[in-house]
């Protein structure tokens, strides 16, 4: 088993398409098929399920799915710690955010990081806070800038950057408008407009509602701010968002203070033992936005 037959499996088991993972590996599709059949071979036993649309990974394929991507961190992370040494920055670094944190210009650090270190594969995908951490701790991510929670699994720490107040955020027609502030117990049963599963604006006023006594249940769901700000503008339900969402419409929607609210605090979550490229982007990493 070699780490190339690894590699070339977790891009498959990741894409779910043997196509796309051949773009993105830069080899032939022939290529990489001999090298999953190859691999399958050896181990005695199929690792995809493959259809004509996607391949999906038999329960074979799951099990070796963690620790080859272990295996392939703890191998990139060796040859960077030695081109470290050499006083060169190589190999990749994978970054995870969830939209509109507010407190980095995550764009310009890119920028910035690629400028000083041309020799590192920068990558970037966006998602919820709770997913992100997890994909640090399993090492399929090097750093993400996340909402703090409350979970942190083993293996992780966060480096908190910035905090402010939560929030109700309503239409000028709604019942809340008019008030200086409400308590929480005011959002029972009050149609609501959130975010998806994970989020962390969804996470932390679900475990607000929860200490509350009552259950956090948006009658809708988007994964951006800018949907759920229209949805609340058309007076289809109140939002729980932190302060710096508000400032977006401030003419066309009311912000009303929540007591009772969780804090909204952003910060960067890393490996215990972030590899050479991880280190040099926290160093860089200038936050914006002051704690409140």
């Amino acid at each position: 088993m070699e780490l190339r037959q690894l590699q070339h499996f977790v891009a498959v088991a990741e894409e779910r398409h043997f196509t796309r993972a051949a773009e993105l590996l830069r080899i032939s599709q022939s290529g990489l098929s001999a090298s999953i059949r190859s691999l399958e071979q050896e181990l005695g036993t199929s690792l995809f399920v493959r259809s004509t649309r996607r391949v999906e990974l038999t329960a074979a394929g799951q099990a070796l799915l963690a620790d080859s991507v272990r295996t392939l961190a703890s191998a990139a992370a060796a040859r960077d710690a030695v081109a470290a040494v050499r006083g060169l920055l190589r190999g990749r670094l994978t970054i995870g955010a969830e939209p509109c944190l507010g407190s980095v210009d995550l764009p310009a650090e890119l920028a910035s990081f690629r400028t000083a270190n041309p020799g590192v594969e920068v990558r970037l995908r966006y998602s919820g806070s709770e997913e992100l951490v997890d994909d640090v701790a399993g090492g399929r991510i090097d750093v993400a800038l996340v909402v703090d929670t409350g979970y942190t699994p083993p293996g992780v720490r966060l480096r908190r950057l910035s905090t402010q107040e939560m929030l109700v955020l309503c239409h000028p027609q709604h019942r809340f408008a008019s008030k200086e502030s409400i308590p929480l117990e005011s959002l029972r049963g009050e149609p609501l407009v959130g975010f998806q599963e994970g989020w962390g604006a969804q996470a932390l006023a679900r475990r607000a509602f929860a200490a509350a006594g009552f259950d956090y249940r948006a009658a809708m769901e988007v994964n951006d701010v800018h949907p759920l700000l229209d949805l609340v503008g058309y007076n289809l339900g109140v939002a729980v968002v932190p302060t710096s969402f508000a400032r977006k419409r401030p003419d066309a929607l009311r912000a009303v203070p929540l007591q009772g609210a969780p804090d909204w605090t952003v910060a960067v979550a890393v490996s215990d033992q972030p590899s050479p490229a991880a280190s040099a982007f926290l160093a860089q990493l200038r936050p914006q936005a002051k704690s409140s």
